[in-house]
């Protein structure tokens, strides 16, 4: 789903990596559409669920343009949100949108001024947020732990503030000009992601960590940089990050950036504001922009920065996770419990079983063991498959 000046989508847990479509309302999921749903708000159909309530949630947001800021209150339940797609594997398909044209300055403050504003605890989403103003106007304000697949959020300055708890983004499309991917204490990993950068800014990241207890890390895996489309860009034009606070934390690799980034890769805020205790580093990153003689307080690191160093261990077991979208790379594995696919020479055979039984040789297929499309011949080792929708189960 997309929301325009803040665009908010939700691309499902598939079990499959192959490209898919969802044009209609997953099993139990309220329906949000401009004609013919339960709701022609996103916000009506949030505000009709329970924050109590520790059941799973979802909405289905149907295609078109709906012109809402939509705020997300914290609940106990994890929620899901789906938008209209033809390709649940990236943000191509898209067709829900959401739009709401407030600045910081009209809103009172940049957190106010977000299109969509999360503060879950549990959530897992696919959001594409859009912003059509030249000025600080948030698409997405993320304040707890959450997942965003195959979404686009587009802005200028201040697109995307990842702020507070774990956060994980697949597949999604990151536009903006200054600033645009910035916050002070969220962990937040960006896998396979699209960072397009418009004319008129400078900036690409603001991480705002201010001491070494605080957590915030933003690393980027697998990325692609180049200049939006329809945008003219001039070379040298953008710096990979500024330190908004002195302890920024920023790492990028395996990314392929276009010459739209500074040979310096890297640019002060304003002065020298203590840049001995800035960690900025690059690893294995390739294309035009990742060649130059980066600023002296950044690293070249030697290997590559681990996904479980960021979002910590457990990481693939929370339900903002979804290990099946749209499938685990060398440098994000899938935990030891879910590789197994070959039966052991004693017990129940796992070729044979089917999902839920709880044979002791079985494994769930990238985390699944249930639901529409499932088509894996593996089960749960332990307990029972909790099919919470048609895109999402889980061994319990």
């Amino acid at each position: 789903m997309k929301i325009f000046t803040a665009t908010f989508f939700l691309a499902g847990a598939a079990t499959v990596v192959l490209a898919a479509s969802r044009t209609s309302p997953p099993s139990g999921c309220l329906h949000v559409a401009k004609a013919g749903g339960q709701y022609t708000s996103v916000q009506a159909a949030l505000d009709a669920l329970s924050t109590s309530s520790t059941a799973d949630q979802c909405v289905f947001v149907d295609q078109g343009t709906y012109t809402e800021q939509v705020f997300v209150a914290k609940r106990n339940a994890r929620l899901t949100i789906y938008g209209y797609t033809t390709d649940t594997g990236s943000y191509a398909g898209n067709k829900a949108t959401v739009t709401f044209n407030k600045d910081a300055k009209a809103a009172g403050t940049t957190t106010r001024a977000a299109r969509c504003g999360w503060r879950l605890p549990t959530s897992r989403s696919t959001i594409s947020t859009w912003s059509t103003l030249g000025s600080q106007a948030i698409a997405l304000s993320a304040q707890a732990s959450s997942g965003y697949y195959g979404c686009s959020f587009y802005g200028f300055q201040d697109t995307l503030l990842s702020n507070k708890g774990s956060q994980y983004y697949r597949n999604c499309m990151i536009t903006g000009a200054t600033d645009f991917i910035f916050g002070q204490d969220a962990t937040s990993w960006f896998e396979q992601c699209d960072i397009r950068v418009r004319n008129g800014g400078y900036y690409i990241t603001a991480n705002g960590r201010d001491s070494v207890s605080n957590p915030s890390y933003y690393v980027f895996n697998k990325c692609d940089i180049r200049a939006a489309s329809g945008e003219s860009v001039g070379a040298g034009s953008y710096y990979l990050g500024r330190p908004w606070r002195t302890y920024s934390r920023v790492v990028f690799q395996n990314t392929a950036m276009t010459n739209v980034i500074n040979g310096a890769g890297w640019h002060v805020w304003d002065g020298d504001q203590g840049l001995g205790n800035i960690y900025y580093g690059e690893y294995a990153n390739t294309g035009a922009g990742a060649s130059g003689s980066r600023v002296g307080w950044s690293k070249r690191l030697s290997s590559s920065v681990s996904i479980s160093s960021v979002l910590g261990g457990s990481y693939e077991t929370q339900p903002w996770y979804d290990g099946a979208y749209p499938g685990a790379t060398a440098d994000e594995p899938l935990p030891a419990s879910t590789t197994t696919t070959t039966a052991k020479t004693t017990g129940t055979n796992a070729s044979t079983d089917t999902p839920g039984n709880g044979g002791g040789d079985c494994a769930a297929s990238y985390g699944q063991c249930g639901g529409k499309g499932f088509s894996g011949p593996f089960c749960c080792s332990s307990g029972a498959c909790k099919v919470s929708n048609d895109w999402y189960s889980q061994c319990v």
